[in-house]
């Protein structure tokens, strides 16, 4: 008879691999011989040996996956010779050289002198909506319910609405080290905007009286280099709340913020990073000259401190987005190549991978139209509609709040000022904070949705 160990169980049991095409003969050849030995114990099998005291068997826990080897003795990751060296100082005046010498910024920067901001998001808008004209889409709401019947889903609901309230996003400034050229906010370390204490005030006093809210999530810009971040961050954490820090990581290495990673790990803060490839020349395509390199320092960093690391309680999740105009790859598979580079060049770990699609706003919507490559990423959204994502879209339960107080549906409704609104006296007025005593003043309200929201449901989303 063939016996087979399960380990995890530390219990012996009979093999079930043999063929149903030998075992009869088998069985019927070896009794005579066999039959005796086996039920005596009389048996030179190796691991035949289970006691018959079966009260006595237990089942150990599954052991734990082994750690992660080390590099050997007197060997160094091979992505670590002179890092160190390679990221000391500070980011910003490369970032201000790139934006002088870069084309597109030149170009984005001439055109909003000329224009300003609101006619450039005007503009935008409009060239999204010739595409979209092009190829015969209909508007996004309209979509969505032509999509519902198409799959049969029986609902009342004609306008998406907003949920409870669970999370609060802050966007406490567009000032930042770096100036990626798929930023949706348009930051860099020209933008001044911050926001002050008394917006911030407001936002923990709101958060107080909703019990439905569970997480503050804290944004820019590069929200570290901000002057509210940490008062938030400890106004937050006061109230029980989970709080996220959205973080480029080369923030954690400018002068001046020595302290932030140790400070972010007392409070354990949950980070959220950004890094869109685990090579340097996707990334600093992307997000400008030396960003990989102080990325990966500043992960390292992160690691030292319990981030990333089982049993911490520490969480550091990282964010994918596409270089260009295409759709993220599956999450998972995407997740597991990450974790072999980052692990087998640097020694780096992580919790979670999000991947996530550019949204065909603001920089990048710049980006693919000098490109003529818009209408071509507006059908790609469109064709990749899943319906699936609607009910996970982040304006369903998010409160989006600016650095100067005003409220939004989203993120991306903020860059675009398309703000919540409510009945005034005479007229509709846009909300801000300081017209809500709890987050149950905005539930149920209309949602804002415009072209651009065809970002949020292509493929698995961008919330």
């Amino acid at each position: 008879m063939m016996i087979t160990a399960i380990s995890r169980q530390n219990i012996l049991l009979p093999s079930r691999c043999i063929t149903n095409v030998t075992f009869k003969n088998w069985k019927s050849s070896r009794a005579s011989e066999s039959e005796t030995n086996v039920r005596t114990g009389n048996t030179d099998l190796p691991d035949y040996n289970t006691t018959v005291d079966i009260h006595t068997h237990k089942l150990s826990r599954p052991a734990a996956p082994p750690p992660r080897p080390g590099p050997p003795p007197g060997v160094r990751w091979e992505g670590l010779q002179d890092l160190r060296r390679r990221t000391k100082g500070s980011l910003i005046p490369e970032t201000l050289k790139q934006m002088e010498q870069d084309e597109d910024f030149k170009l984005t920067a001439e055109k909003l002198k000329r224009l300003g901001q609101k006619q450039m998001t005007r503009e935008e808008r409009k060239q999204r909506q010739r595409a979209l004209n092009m190829l015969g889409a209909p508007d996004f709401n309209q979509f969505w319910l032509e999509q519902k019947k198409k799959e049969n889903v029986e609902d009342k609901e004609t306008v998406l609405k907003k949920n409870s309230i669970e999370i609060v996003q802050a966007n406490i400034g567009l000032y930042c080290n770096q100036a990626c050229n798929h930023c949706h906010v348009e930051s860099s370390p020209k933008r001044k905007e911050m926001m002050n204490r008394e917006v911030a005030d407001k936002i923990l006093a709101i958060m107080a009286k909703s019990p439905s809210v569970h997480t503050l999530d804290i944004t820019g810009g590069a929200p570290e280099l901000c002057e509210e971040f940490r008062y938030l961050v400890k106004g937050g954490k006061q109230l029980g709340k989970t709080v996220i820090d959205r973080c480029n990581l080369t923030s954690l290495l400018e002068p001046g913020q020595e302290d932030t990673a140790q400070f972010l790990a007392e409070h354990q803060v949950d980070i959220v990073a950004s890094l869109p490839c685990y090579s340097a020349k996707n990334v600093n395509t992307q997000r400008g000259s030396g960003v990989f390199d102080k990325s990966i320092q500043a992960l390292i960093l992160l690691n030292e401190l319990g981030y990333g690391k089982p049993d911490t309680g520490l969480k550091l999740d990282l964010v994918y987005n596409p270089l260009g105009g295409f759709l993220p790859p599956p999450q998972q598979p995407l997740k597991e190549k990450y974790k072999e580079e980052l692990w087998d060049t640097f020694g780096v770990e992580f919790n979670e991978l999000f991947t996530m699609t550019n949204m065909p706003i603001k920089r990048f919507n710049d980006f693919l139209h000098r490109r003529n490559e818009l209408q071509g990423y507006l059908e790609l959204l469109v064709r990749n509609y899943n319906l699936k994502t609607i009910d996970k879209l982040m304006c369903r339960n998010l409160l989006s709040v600016n650095w100067d107080g005003r409220v939004f549906d989203c993120d991306f409704n903020q860059q675009l000022a398309i703000g919540m609104t409510g009945q005034g006296q005479d007229k509709v007025t846009e909300i801000s904070v300081f017209d809500l005593e709890s987050t149950d003043d905005v539930k149920g309200m209309d949602i804002k949705t415009d072209n651009h929201c065809f970002g949020c449901t292509a493929g698995m989303g961008s919330s």
